[in-house]
């Protein structure tokens, strides 16, 4: 139970998302978000929580077509637990990409007694709500936040189908001196706990490889100016200029670098590879460099089948972090099979001892809820089109 003074901040904080136009509704209803859904005793609810409106909706929408599609392949299978028969409903929320929005969307979501949540897309609105999931005994799963400090929180049910930042981090560092010859880096971050995390492993790995940092700079996550960083960057000529943040950004930085007449190679964070990226940066974007959580698209050993399940059922753009969100929602299913409970504390152990096939290959937890064995791929653009140049395996040393 709150105490007064909690319940009087959170009703303040309501009134002041209420004024920014940030409480939401869910998804699928026209209604407010505060009011009860009503299930009968065979129907257990499964969360949403990602961006379905403003500039992120397409990843957003894309994820949860991805869960919806899991959720209702099984349904018309029939997912029997203990001798029962079990409905699963998807509860979707938008949550903006916003910390703010995202607890409380959260807090709806718990109010709601859903079993588990995919989602959140950020690292930071998901270590926002993780908490929130925790206390109320939700197992909380998501398809794209990369921080370390998500699973470092130890919390017994919380996981992610893709790997953590610092793996990515090491494997992209690794690349840059064994793969490139890089020996000077400049990194750059948008201070998000995704991209600040991303860019210190990338730094710390740079140097245990024997290559120097000769500078390290930050940035809103909102900007669209690079100027301050990169003019100092031009007196340092790194070899690779690397970049921790969304994809949005990176494309705004690597024009800036060309404008400058910077000589480096860049290197962005995962998420860039896309057609947006392209989109917004022509021929400037020739050289970009990426890795990737998974195998290539046409490497994954469900990839076809998957992408024409989806195109039957839904007609919005289907990307990586569908295939990422459908196995999300798998584990969470394949949980609920192997505990034969509807239990979240029986489903999340039985998730950690799952193996299971997914779209992208096997998928099985670690005793934090990380990818037991991630695999990922570096891309490259060229001519303008993002190609597969490298596929690594396991995490790096």
């Amino acid at each position: 139970m709150w105490s007064l003074c909690r319940a009087a901040v959170w009703a303040l904080s309501l009134l002041a998302l209420a004024a920014h136009g940030a409480v939401v509704a869910p998804a699928n209803t026209p209604s407010a978000a505060n009011e009860d859904v009503q299930v009968d005793d065979a129907t257990l609810l499964i969360g949403f929580a990602g961006p379905l409106s403003g500039p992120n909706m397409g990843v957003g929408r894309s994820m949860r077509n991805g869960a919806q599609l899991a959720i209702d392949e099984v349904n018309r299978r029939g997912l029997r637990i203990a001798g029962k028969v079990y409905r699963l409903k998807l509860l979707s929320q938008d949550d903006r990409a916003d910390p703010v929005t995202a607890e409380y969307v959260a807090r709806y979501l718990a109010s709601q007694h859903v079993l588990a949540v995919v989602g959140h897309w950020t690292s930071g609105t998901s270590l926002v709500a993780a908490p929130v999931y925790h206390a109320a005994g939700v197992i909380q799963v998501t398809p794209s936040a990369m921080s370390r400090k998500l699973t470092a929180l130890s919390y017994p049910r919380i996981f992610r189908t893709i790997p953590n930042n610092e793996s990515m981090g090491r494997w992209s560092a690794q690349y840059a001196v064994g793969k490139l010859g890089v020996r000077t880096v400049v990194t750059i971050d948008d201070r998000t706990p995704f991209g600040q995390g991303l860019a210190e492993q990338f730094a710390q790995e740079i140097q245990a490889q024997g290559a120097q940092v000769v500078g390290r700079y930050s940035v809103s996550d909102k900007t669209s100016d690079f100027n301050a960083p990169l003019l100092q960057a031009r007196k340092q000529a790194p070899d690779l200029i690397f970049f921790g943040g969304l994809d949005w950004q990176a494309a705004v930085l690597v024009k800036s670098i060309r404008r400058l007449k910077l000589e480096a190679r860049f290197m962005a964070a995962a998420g860039t590879v896309g057609l947006p990226f392209l989109m917004g940066t022509g021929v400037d974007a020739n050289g970009t460099l990426v890795l990737e959580p998974g195998p290539p698209e046409d490497k994954m050993p469900g990839w076809k089948s998957f992408r024409q399940r989806y195109s039957e059922g839904f007609d919005s753009n289907i990307d990586l972090y569908s295939v990422f969100a459908y196995e999300a929602a798998q584990a969470i299913i394949e949980g609920l099979r192997q505990a034969g409970s509807t239990d979240p504390d029986a489903v999340a152990r039985a998730m950690h001892r799952l193996r299971f096939e997914g779209v992208s290959g096997p998928v099985a937890f670690n005793q934090e809820g990380d990818l037991l064995n991630p695999s990922f791929t570096m891309y490259e653009v060229k001519d303008q089109r993002w190609a597969a140049v490298t596929r690594l395996h396991g995490l790096p040393r």
